[in-house]
């Protein structure tokens, strides 16, 4: 009886909840998540040759790894309608937090920004707030993350708008990639001047710059790679016991485990989460690659 009450308490508050996470498929997040209320992911489209997707639940990524190495042509993305941003919107929540891929390398921020003043022109006013992450795939979990954790702490939407943003701009987002064709195919790395050839096995350490993608340095070797990112974390991390260390992987659970250890023998964390790609980072991260944000 005890639990019957607590089930139906629980439900009526998930339908009367005060505000809503919205995200691009870019954003990876925990299971935990995944199954909650105040969450909701808006798919892109994935393109393989004749090959074609959504980036939602029905993901398969051993599959779709397969059909990009198969493939002789780049696989593509498309990102989401201003429709099905405003349909996102469209609920009982009184407040929306919307994180987004880097305006730089994807139309999806764009896309939740007209669809935000499709809704205000339907629907009238709302408290929706569209954050560009300036990053991608765990630098969206980061603010996807954050947004809650504001909203459970009581903030107001203009505390945790500037907090968000806050916390945008110090989040340090850095990749080691074993293939970097999908990107630089993709126009992604048009920020980037030179990139050494892959035949002589040099990993670049990339690293987001306010939304582009630029090169850090570089390793001989995956493993040196990803030791030169761990060691940019452990040097640019400020106050790290205050920050979560995320690590999303794609395909590759022994590299990310790797890059944790290597962190957490020099410097403290709040807390760490470790996560799979879906599609659209499965897609630019390429079999192998380990993206890490704090």
């Amino acid at each position: 009886m005890i639990a019957l009450g607590y089930n139906i308490i629980r439900k009526a508050w998930f339908e009367d909840m005060g505000y809503k996470i919205v995200v691009d498929s870019c954003c990876e997040l925990p299971e935990g998540y995944k199954k909650d209320a105040r969450f909701e992911i808006v798919p892109l489209g994935l393109e393989v040759g004749d090959y074609r997707i959504m980036d939602d639940e029905k993901f398969n990524q051993k599959e779709f790894l397969a059909k990009v190495a198969a493939c002789p042509t780049c696989p593509k993305s498309s990102c989401p309608s201003p429709e099905r941003y405003m349909e996102a919107y469209h609920c009982d929540a009184e407040r929306i937090y919307v994180v987004t891929l880097s305006a730089k390398l994807s139309g999806s921020c764009n896309s939740a920004e007209l669809g935000k003043r499709l809704y205000h022109e339907k629907y009238g006013d709302k408290d929706i707030f569209v954050c560009d992450s300036e990053s991608a795939s765990c630098g969206e979990t980061q603010l996807a993350r954050k947004a809650m954790e504001l909203e459970e702490a009581g903030k107001s939407f203009t505390e945790i708008v500037k907090e968000l943003e806050a916390l945008r701009d110090r989040m340090k987002t850095y990749f080691v990639l074993d293939n970097l064709e999908t990107l630089r195919k993709n126009g992604r790395l048009t920020g980037v001047k030179a990139l050494v050839a892959t035949t002589l096995n040099v990993k670049p350490l990339m690293e987001g710059v306010k939304g582009a993608i630029a090169q850090k340095g570089q390793a001989i070797g995956m493993k040196k790679g990803l030791a030169k990112m761990a060691e940019a974390v452990i040097k640019e991390a400020e106050k790290p016991e205050e920050r979560v260390l995320m690590i999303t992987h794609c395909n590759c659970p022994d590299r990310a485990e790797l890059v944790k250890g290597m962190i957490l023998e020099k410097i403290r964390v709040r807390d760490v989460v470790i996560m799979d790609t879906a599609g659209i980072s499965s897609m630019y991260a390429n079999d192998g690659g380990v993206i890490v944000t704090i």
